[in-house]
């Protein structure tokens, strides 16, 4: 990542930091979540683009050769055969920055964690009462 030291304030902010080519790709994810989650709100998270709905829902940031995306340890253990075309760990996908993103893909995951989220938020009420 370019904007390395740079403490970012806004998701503008932190998309200003990169080059245009750079940039149109985390637009691209950025609306694609946006469609996903019309009602989760976007902030910037340990320096990096997120969004928030009942909880966190995902992450994305841009780096040389990839683009990071964090859709929570649940958002990676469901979606295992969709990744597995992709470098993936525990909590994250690398989309290579030189390829089309997968973006029904990503819709699927977003979709998959406010699900996630949303039920989540259900068994914490039904503990405490």
């Amino acid at each position: 990542m370019e904007a390395t030291g740079t403490k970012f304030k806004t998701v503008e902010e932190y998309l200003s930091a990169f080059p245009l080519q750079t940039k149109n790709i985390l637009n691209e994810l950025r609306n694609a979540i946006k469609k996903a989650a019309p009602k989760a709100e976007e902030l910037i998270s340990y320096n990096m683009p997120a969004f928030k709905f009942h909880g966190m829902l995902v992450y994305y940031a841009a780096y040389k050769d990839h683009i990071g995306f964090y859709p929570a340890a649940s958002g990676i253990e469901n979606f295992k055969k969709e990744i597995a075309a992709f470098k993936n760990s525990k909590g994250a996908i690398q989309f290579p920055i030189d390829e089309p993103l997968p973006l029904q893909l990503v819709t699927k995951i977003v979709k998959f964690r406010i699900k996630d989220n949303l039920e989540k938020e259900e068994r914490k009420v039904k503990k405490k009462k």
